[in-house]
């Protein structure tokens, strides 16, 4: 049986990054830019003002206090979007809103709160008083936004590779782009295997069960930005599962869950093996052992042959989705372009003892929590493969290594965060 880092890197050897599409930029969120982006303009356009206040020479205000103060000539009020009509000269101030422009002649932004101006805060600009008094000294530059600092004209804003967060969509909302170019979501076929399964919405008959899996996965395939494309639940027959599987042949990945253990019926694994392609079978995992690899011959949008690649999932829940974690997940960044493909990790106080005799690595499913400056982990419960509680419950995945029979209560892991964002750019 492979390791999980072998069985990891037989898979992403065999997917490359996809190629790249034009889309609206708020459609990009979570994808990876396939373009440099360079502003055309400044960021901010002129010299603005970065708080509500009076816009002085700074000189003018040496030596103000509370106890002490300097009074200031107000000769105009400038709004944000508005254009200031008079300039600065010394012993004047003009009253300046956020955002707005810095008149001529001004080198500080005075704020509201070191002035007396808070008495006529809520009085028309012409019943304001025509002077103002200062409380505090300002330096140059104080409270003043410069032209092109958040973003410079002809400068490179975003890198290619930037993975697009809210922050990303901003910045180009700002200097006015409103499309970009990225690498595109992959479309990732699900396919559930087994007689047993039903339908959600359909009455549950004796010895069935609901189809869980096909939507735990999709699940997971809508979280970690890509499209799940749905194909239902394929009998146990090798005519029907073929048949299913054609409808797989546009997608760039195909998921099945079951049909890869040891029964008579479990047909995926041997279908793939004689119609496509198979790299491996079994990982040195719990839970997730009966996990396949392979390929299975499909089309892209213009009609040329490629191979898709298939991971075929263990039909019991916990399994699949720890699977999908494991080997799914990072094989789908790397499709989208990105670069790190590691889920979050840190160091745990278990609170319970597990035992290890399989001789594989155990991801329990646990609650993870922060006391007193250190992580702390518990299991959910019943740790069964088949217990989909067990995720539900859980934040993260705490590591058993293979060679580890024993952890006692109190040793410290680590644990693998599910719910953490990853993402950072650099």
């Amino acid at each position: 049986m492979l390791s999980v880092e072998e069985a990891l890197q037989k898979i992403l050897a065999e997917v490359n990054v996809l190629e790249a599409e034009t889309v609206p930029i708020m459609e990009a969120l979570g994808q990876v830019l396939a373009e440099d982006i360079i502003s055309d303009i400044n960021v901010p356009p002129l010299d603005n003002s970065a708080m509500d206040g009076f816009a002085v020479q700074s000189k003018d205000t040496r030596g103000a206090s509370e106890k002490s103060p300097i009074t200031l000539k107000v000769t105009d009020t400038v709004l944000a979007g508005g254009t200031p009509k008079k300039e600065i000269v010394t012993g004047t101030a003009i009253r300046i809103m956020t955002g707005a422009p810095i008149p001529s002649g001004a080198d500080s932004i005075v704020q509201f709160e070191d002035t007396d101006d808070q008495k006529n805060k809520d009085a028309s600009s012409n019943q304001r008083a025509g002077q103002v008094s200062i409380f505090a000294e300002t330096r140059p530059g104080r409270n003043v936004r410069r032209t092109g600092e958040s973003i410079a004209k002809d400068k490179t804003t975003l890198k290619r590779g930037t993975v697009i967060r809210p922050a990303e969509i901003g910045l180009m909302a700002s200097i006015g782009k409103s499309r970009v170019k990225v690498i595109r979501r992959p479309v990732v076929a699900i396919l559930s295997t087994g007689d047993e399964l039903i339908e959600v919405e359909k009455p549950l008959p004796d010895g069935k069960i609901h189809d869980s899996n096909a939507y735990s996965i999709a699940g997971l395939v809508k979280r970690y930005g890509c499209i799940p494309k749905m194909l239902g639940i394929a009998r146990d027959s090798e005519k029907e599962l073929v048949k299913k599987l054609k409808q797989a042949q546009d997608a760039d990945m195909l998921l099945t869950t079951g049909g890869v253990s040891m029964g008579d019926y479990d047909l995926v694994k041997d279908i793939i093996a004689r119609d496509g392609e198979m790299v491996f079978w079994k990982v040195r995992v719990k839970p997730g052992k009966p996990l396949a690899f392979g390929k299975i011959k499909g089309r892209d949008k213009n009609g040329r042959a490629k191979n898709i690649p298939h991971l075929g999932l263990p039909g019991n829940a916990t399994s699949c989705m720890v699977s999908f974690e494991l080997f799914v997940r990072p094989t789908l960044l790397k499709m989208m372009g990105k670069q790190n493909l590691a889920k979050p990790s840190i160091d745990v106080i278990i609170e319970n003892t597990i035992i290890n005799d399989a001789g594989r690595r155990i991801y329990d499913r646990a609650i993870i929590e922060k006391r007193n400056g250190h992580y702390y982990a518990r299991l959910t419960g019943p740790q069964g493969s088949g217990i989909l509680s067990s995720m539900s419950l859980a934040n993260g995945l705490v590591v058993i290594p293979e060679e580890t029979e024993k952890v006692n209560k109190g040793d410290t892991v680590q644990a693998l965060m599910l719910d953490w964002n990853e993402e950072v750019n650099i």
